[in-house]
């Protein structure tokens, strides 16, 4: 059993109640709006599975679907709907079969008699808890009039907060853009939306727009429908998890590149990693994740452009094994399909590893397969301020990867969040007495001093090496240096 207060009932979908305060107060009336598709009817049947589960008695009354088509619903998430009262359309229409017809009154009217009857006799008899009513479409066509269906609402409101019903009434919103009447009737609701992307799966968000008399957490949350029903990942709010840790430095396991960064990176700090492919950035940020894992910490290392076997083959030919790490729990390498998961299930999946398992460092690589998982921009340099702000908080060592466009000269961005990270490293291409060569810099380091200097760097097979300053030469950055001292060879 949770921890969720006697006057309120928890929804049975999972992170939900986050969002509610709590849960949803009780004997109240409650709208589930969305359009055909968006998991209305799952939704619906967790609430009252979760009744279920607490030994609560719950009705859901069906004008669409019929009792075969819901237990094949319950039974795609692996679920059985035993003890599960149920009135269906059909039994409605049986009730009329038998009753002789009149010409004084339409056969809709007729039907919604009968069910209200069917209805209150049935609460009258078990005295359910929880009730669904899927759903308003039909009652409106039953009704006929707007007049006439919001009076009808406000009836079954009454009556059913009367017998202590905490009830759920689905709307697929065939008016197009939802109905106001209802939402000043109702105590609560909420709206679920499904976006198609350009590609892959879609978006979709989950917003309660309404909750009477309780704080909420407002905002798209984004929820995905999988095997076992819905699950909600609240949206994160990075002010309501500070903490405040020591500071400490944590060394990537290379003097020199240390000596670069004024001695290592501090832990409770994002650091960008900027550059273009193959200059570097991922060897570096694999050097810290190895260092951090070496030292008994645990680090995760999140993956969007390359798979994992790729990543441990580039690592063990620069000397960097991850396998007796990986092993012993304290790395984590996690490749992530940015068409098939949503930002939210993935903030949602690093604050897990970062409470439940006290991960120390966190490695995106790289954003811009980050980028590729975000419809909006603005919306992505928001989510990113909170993740970074959050991890932060937590004393969390961050590495942000970004690969840049073009490889000598002026280099482009899809995104520029250089202003979010703490520490900002710069990688470069640039020609030198007949050869390509790469050069790495600091640009800023909010946490302490570091080294204004241009290096170069190497990738051997004994590891990462890191040259003394590059004083001979003037323009590195730009690709296309001059050479201001003799031409000794870097």
């Amino acid at each position: 059993m949770s921890d969720i207060p006697a006057a309120k009932c928890g929804t049975g979908v999972p992170g939900l109640d986050d969002i509610c305060g709590g849960g949803l107060p009780r004997a109240c009336l409650y709208l589930v709006e969305g359009t055909p598709g968006v998991g209305k009817t799952t939704f619906a049947l967790q609430f009252l599975l979760e009744g279920l589960r607490r030994g609560e008695r719950c009705l859901y009354v069906t004008l669409s679907e019929t009792r075969r088509e819901l237990d094949t619903v319950a039974s795609s998430h692996g679920w059985t709907l035993g003890g599960m009262d149920l009135i269906e359309l059909s039994e409605v229409e049986r009730a009329l079969a038998g009753k002789s017809k009149t010409t004084l009154f339409q056969a809709s009217e007729l039907e919604l008699e009968e069910l209200t009857r069917l209805l209150m006799a049935r609460i009258e008899e078990r005295k359910p808890q929880r009730v669904v009513i899927d759903s308003l479409s039909e009652l409106r066509l039953l009704t006929q009039s707007a007049l006439r269906f919001r009076r009808q609402v406000l009836s079954l409101k009454h009556r059913l907060a009367e017998a202590g019903c905490t009830v759920l009434m689905l709307d697929d919103r065939s008016d197009g853009e939802g109905d106001s009447h209802i939402h000043s009737i109702v105590h609560g609701a909420f709206l679920l939306t499904a976006a198609r992307l350009g590609y892959g799966v879609f978006r979709r968000y989950l917003a309660l727009t309404k909750l009477r008399a309780t704080r909420f957490r407002e905002g798209n949350h984004d929820y995905i429908i999988r095997r076992g029903g819905l699950q909600v990942f609240a949206r994160l709010v990075a002010s309501e998890h500070v903490s405040h840790g020591k500071k400490r430095t944590g060394s990537s396991g290379n003097p020199e590149l240390d000596r670069l960064l004024g001695g290592g990176l501090h832990y409770g700090t994002s650091t960008l990693l900027i550059g273009p492919a193959g200059s570097g950035k991922s060897t570096v940020a694999m050097m810290y994740a190895h260092a951090a894992a070496a030292r008994g910490e645990h680090v995760r290392y999140y993956m969007f452009d390359e798979t994992v076997s790729t990543l441990l083959s580039r690592a063990r030919e620069l000397g960097i094994d991850f396998a007796p790490l990986m092993e012993s729990g304290r790395i984590a390498l996690e490749q992530i399909d940015p068409a098939e998961i949503a930002p939210g299930e993935l903030a949602w999946r690093i604050r897990c590893s970062v409470e439940e398992q006290k991960t120390c460092m966190v490695v995106l690589d790289s954003l811009n397969g980050y980028v590729n998982a975000m419809p909006q921009e603005d919306f992505l340099h928001l989510h990113l301020h909170e993740l970074a702000t959050y991890l932060n908080q937590q004393g969390v060592m961050t590495l942000m990867i970004l690969a840049q466009s073009g490889l000598i000269g002026p280099m482009g961005t899809p995104i520029d969040i250089s202003y979010l990270a703490d520490a900002v490293m710069v990688f470069r291409y640039f020609e030198a007495l007949g050869e390509v060569k790469k050069a790495v810099s600091v640009i800023k380091k909010r946490s302490g001093p570091h080294e204004n200097t241009v290096r170069e760097i190497r990738m051997t097979a004994k590891g990462v090496a890191v040259s003394e300053p590059l004083t001979e030469f003037q323009g590195v950055l730009t690709g296309v240096p001059q050479i201001v001292g003799g031409t000794r060879r870097t």
